[in-house]
């Protein structure tokens, strides 16, 4: 007989629900089998995505200068009253921007429309996971740049989801990521945990266009270009070699793909409504095909495919005895009453086993002025005696601007 419970979920954060990973979680490294295991469910990253502007391409290694300053940007026509809307990153529109707002809006219109529509569907619950975390709502466009928020996109590294997180950097953030489940795809999770890795980029970095260069390139390679150019700002390394031309461009990506999805009128995108991202929860104690569920329930399979992205097997997982299934809104009554008729689905044997090793706990965080080293301390945690240690500090002066090792 099986056990389950009805649970009709909102838009609204769960709370407690997600909790991070400490260092002490094991990050798995995925053996030759379990590479050649293919997820037929993945479609590659959209090469719009990777792509740099023929424009700026031709413009060679020119440095960029995005800017940091918030603001109102000029429209493109020299209508400067036209875009009227505050944003809550930094946006400036310089030939960079202004390249890919180009790009955009005439070379790939029709796919970045199709992304628009996509990320409409899943907008409010960002917004609301972001509000959780204190982030500004602009960063949700951040997505449109990685993966024009397609929870089945991966790339050549290996990122899946529409935060496009790589496997390490999603365990070390709590996701689910194994044989039969790949939280990195699941809208809501990958939201909470790409919420906080930007929270603690900002932390880190103290400026979101850092932040978001750091997203890209990694905290070490942002870090060491600030090191080196002796910089402060994004704008200053983005001047120099010691970041790549992806990174450089990377951020400028942003703040163009802001300007059009907060400006869709100016520049001719259609706002027809879209189905927010809702459904209902059945909790079910056995695995079960989406398949056998479509049979049984006369949901559409496609729609089960869509609410439970996460799902690498079309399947829920053997070995979890509670797992939440979602299901369209309206449904769950019908899917109680013919649970019990669906086939419990026998998955193939298991890939070769999966090797853990213990993660790196380290990381680096950037003093800013009014930090001691008692408040670094309390804020991540840490031991005065193990955060002096760690950084060969004798006494309690830290000056702004200095690189601290922070160890869990």
């Amino acid at each position: 007989m099986i056990s389950f419970i009805l649970v009709v979920a909102t838009l609204i954060l769960p709370t407690g629900s997600f909790a991070q990973i400490t260092s002490a979680d094991p990050i798995a490294i995925e053996s030759p089998q379990e590479d050649e295991d293919i997820d037929p469910n993945l479609v590659p990253l959209e090469p719009e995505l990777t792509v740099t502007p023929p424009e700026l391409i031709s413009a060679g290694d020119k440095p960029e200068n995005p800017g940091e300053a918030v603001g109102q940007p000029p429209s493109l026509n020299g209508d400067t009253t036209s875009l009227a809307t505050s944003y809550n990153i930094p946006v400036v529109i310089d030939p960079s921007v202004q390249s890919h707002i180009h790009y955009f809006n005439t070379s790939i219109r029709s796919r970045f429309e199709q992304w628009l529509v996509r990320l409409s569907r899943y907008r409010p619950l960002v917004e609301n996971i972001f509000a959780e975390f204190n982030l500004p709502s602009d960063l949700v466009h951040l997505s449109l740049v990685e993966s024009g928020f397609n929870p089945y996109a991966f790339s050549r590294a290996k990122a899946t989801g529409p935060w496009q997180f790589m496997k390490g950097t999603g365990k070390l953030y709590g996701l689910r990521i194994d044989h039969y489940v790949d939280e990195r795809r699941d809208p809501i999770k990958s939201t909470v945990a790409a919420a906080r890795y930007l929270r603690d980029l900002y932390d880190l970095f103290g400026t979101w266009p850092l932040a978001m260069a750091a997203y890209n390139a990694g905290e070490g390679k942002v870090m060491r270009a600030l090191h080196k150019a002796q910089a402060e700002t994004f704008s200053d390394i983005s001047k120099t070699k010691l970041i790549r031309r992806e990174t450089k461009q990377y951020v400028p990506r942003i703040m163009a793909a802001t300007v059009i999805a907060r400006n869709p009128d100016q520049y001719g995108f259609s706002q027809d409504p879209v189905e927010p991202h809702q459904f209902e929860e059945v909790v079910v104690t056995r695995a079960l095909h989406f398949r056998a569920i479509a049979n049984t329930t006369g949901i559409p399979y496609e729609e089960l495919r869509l609410l439970n992205p996460e799902l690498r097997r079309d399947a829920t997982p053997p070995d979890d005895s509670a797992y939440h299934l979602k299901v369209p809104i309206g449904t769950s009554a019908k899917v109680l009453q013919l649970l019990d008729r669906v086939p419990t689905y026998k998955f193939p044997p298991l890939p070769a086993r999966t090797q853990h090793v213990k993660a790196d706990s380290s990381r680096w965080y950037r003093v800013r002025v009014g930090d001691t080293l008692e408040k670094v301390s309390k804020r991540f945690r840490v031991p005065l005696k193990i955060l002096k240690a760690r950084n060969n500090l004798s006494g309690p002066v830290i000056k702004p601007g200095e690189f601290l090792i922070i160890t869990h």
